[in-house]
C-alpha cells in the first residue's frame, strides 16, 4: 500500500502592497474602512490558505476549461482531484491542503526602519451617475514582506502514477499567481507576489522527491 505526504514549501514575497480583508461590518469614526486580516496572537498580517487555494483554482480553471471543451477526457478531472469538488462523489476531498501563511521577516523589516507592517492607502471612487466621491481607507501588508508558504500533497495507490502530472499543475498555478495578483484591487497595482525557494520534501512515508524538485524549478 502506498501512502505518503509531500510538503511543498516556499516564501511568498510581496512586490507591491497586499490587501486581503478582514470583516469590516462595523468601523468606528476615524477607523480604517477596510483592514487586512491579521493573526490574533501577533497582530501581524497573514495570507489565509483559503485565499491562496481559491485564487490558484480560479486561474487554473481558465487553462483547463479549454481542454474540457475541446476533449472531454481525464484532463477535466485534474482540478477536481487536486482542489476537491463537492458535486462529484469521486473528489469530495482534494489532494491538496493549503496552510495559512504567516509573516516571517518582521526582524528584516525592522532593520529597514519600517514603523508598521501595514500601510493605509487612501482610495476614492466616483459615482458615475451622481459624481459623488466616496473616499475610503484601505489597509495593505507592505511590499518586501515575506510569508511562509506551505502546501501538503497526499499520495495514495490511486494517484501514485499521477504525481508528476499533478505537480506540473501546481507549478503552473504558482506561476499564474505571479503573473496575476493575490487579494483585492489587483488591477490597481495591489497584490503582486513572487514565490521564492521552492522545495518539495517527503514528510510522511517514502517517496523520492528529486524529480518533483526538478519540476518545481523548471521554466514554465
Amino acid at each position: 500500500m502506498t501512502f505518503a505526504k509531500i510538503k511543498f514549501s516556499a516564501q511568498i514575497r510581496l512586490e507591491t502592497g497586499l490587501h486581503i480583508g478582514a470583516s469590516n461590518a462595523f468601523a468606528a469614526i476615524g477607523a480604517i474602512d477596510s483592514p487586512v486580516i491579521k493573526d490574533p496572537i501577533t497582530n501581524l498580517p497573514i495570507i489565509p490558505g483559503s485565499s491562496l487555494k481559491g485564487k490558484m483554482r480560479t486561474l487554473l480553471a481558465k487553462v483547463y476549461n479549454e481542454k474540457v471543451a475541446e476533449k472531454p477526457s481525464d484532463d477535466s478531472d485534474i482540478l477536481s482531484r487536486l482542489f476537491g469538488n463537492s458535486n462529484d462523489e469521486r473528489f469530495k476531498m482534494g489532494r491538496l491542503i493549503f496552510r495559512d501563511a504567516f509573516l516571517s521577516n518582521a526582524d528584516e523589516l525592522d532593520s529597514l526602519g519600517v514603523r508598521s507592517y501595514t500601510e493605509v492607502k487612501f482610495e476614492n471612487t466616483i459615482d458615475r451617475i451622481t459624481a459623488e466621491a466616496k473616499p475610503r481607507q484601505i489597509e495593505r501588508a507592505i511590499r518586501n514582506s515575506t510569508f511562509d508558504f506551505e502546501l501538503i500533497y497526499e499520495i495514495t495507490d490511486e494517484n501514485e502514477n499521477q504525481v508528476e502530472e499533478d505537480f506540473k499543475v501546481i507549478r503552473d498555478g504558482l506561476k499564474l499567481l505571479e503573473l496575476d495578483y493575490l487579494g483585492g484591487s489587483g488591477s490597481r497595482g495591489y497584490g503582486k507576489v513572487v514565490f521564492e525557494n521552492l522545495k518539495a520534501t517527503t514528510v510522511f512515508g517514502n517517496y523520492d522527491v528529486k524529480t518533483l524538485n526538478e519540476l518545481l524549478t523548471a521554466e514554465v
